[in-house]
């Protein structure tokens, strides 16, 4: 999961670097995201099937081996465009990671505890984020920007080598199933909703906050990385903590309650322009409360998921996160490059009120139908 969306935390954490060295204005940081989430979105509904057919180990060392070469790729770009395709290649991983993950969970562990296995399997993603934000940002300012990447890369290269022989195998391919309909319904349309709006916002966080540090709050280049370090420390403790806390009959109001809670984080941020150190403190909320949301979205798909979906299911659901992680760098992108973070903070504050809309519509929905069948 780390390796699955570790580009966007190294664009995020490196952005300064990168709108210094690559000559990559605000807007294309932004693409950047838009790339590799859009081919992402496109994807996961296909990867969800090829992981049910193949197996999660299969599936990850694909997610592994293409990762690598992503990183390998994007640390040799000599300009934007280059490296917008070698961002278009990393969509395949995000697209994989989710489906093979949470079916090896499915396969693997009992059903009382895949609440908190799942909150800690989600939480590899923000290890990707203190790992771009802290360390591999710390290499940057030695070794230089596609000094880091490349050491991401080869990192990946080994991981994918350990997974290869230390994975139980996978049983022999399945025929392909029938084909369903790719079209989410019941739980899964409302999560995929909720995962679009939350995405939108996430991704401007992760992408721009780094930027804004440097930019607007006069941080360097480092301290500017360590925002998303902070981000992702605290998205680890707080999706493990609140998956831990999504049991049936309390999961479905979590979404709602943690989307609110980042409405708050991006006026966080809003208000940073005006009190520096208040950045800390919302990168903080943000990794607590919207990040963590994701991770219980997850585990609210597998309580719901009909059996040998499970894949395709968790795909669909990623599809609409992936899909905001697509739409919203750029609108927050073209604030940016004209200086107006204020109203960029802003925006991603009415992104999160959405999600927060929508899932606490699905909750009382779903309370009123468990009312009328008791």
């Amino acid at each position: 999961m780390a390796f699955s969306m570790l580009q966007l935390f190294l664009f995020g954490a490196l952005g300064p670097r990168l709108v210094g060295e690559l000559g990559v204005s605000p807007t294309v940081l932004g693409l950047t995201t838009t790339v590799g989430f859009g081919t992402a979105a496109v994807l996961s509904p296909v990867g969800g099937r090829l992981v049910d057919r193949i197996g999660p180990r299969r599936s990850l060392v694909l997610l592994l081996s293409v990762s690598a070469a992503a990183l390998a790729l994007i640390g040799s770009a000599p300009g934007p465009g280059f490296l917008l395709a070698a961002v278009a290649l990393g969509g395949l991983p995000q697209a994989l990671a989710n489906p093979a993950t949470n079916k090896a969970i499915l396969a693997t562990v009992a059903p009382d505890r895949r609440g908190p296995v799942t909150g800690m399997k989600q939480s590899g993603v923000q290890l990707g984020a203190f790992a771009a934000g802290l360390p591999l940002t710390a290499l940057a300012g030695s070794l230089g920007w596609r000094g880091a990447v490349w050491t991401a890369a080869a990192t990946a290269a080994l991981a994918a080598l350990w997974t290869l022989r230390t994975l139980p195998a996978d049983p022999a391919p399945k025929a392909p199933p029938p084909r369903s309909s790719l079209v989410p319904r019941g739980p899964i349309a409302w999560l995929a909703v909720f995962s679009l709006f939350l995405g939108c916002g996430i991704a401007s966080v992760n992408t721009y906050v780094a930027l804004f540090g440097a930019q607007r709050l006069g941080m360097g280049p480092t301290a500017a990385g360590a925002l998303v370090a902070v981000l992702g420390v605290a998205g680890i403790a707080g999706r493990v903590g609140w998956s831990k806390a999504a049991r049936p009959g309390r999961a479905e109001w979590l979404p709602g309650g943690l989307a609110a809670g980042a409405v708050g984080a991006a006026l966080l941020l809003a208000a940073a322009l005006a009190v520096h150190p208040l950045v800390w403190a919302a990168a903080v909320a943000v990794g607590v409360f919207a990040v963590s949301a994701n991770a219980v979205s997850m585990v609210l798909v597998m309580q719901r998921s009909t059996p040998g979906r499970a894949g395709q299911d968790s795909a669909l659901v990623a599809a609409g996160f992936f899909a905001g992680f697509a739409i919203g760098p750029p609108l927050f992108g073209r604030l940016a490059a004209a200086d107006r973070y204020g109203p960029a903070w802003l925006l991603v504050a009415a992104e999160f009120a959405l999600a927060c809309a929508v899932a606490t519509t699905w909750a009382v929905r779903e309370r009123r139908a468990a009312a009328g069948a008791a």
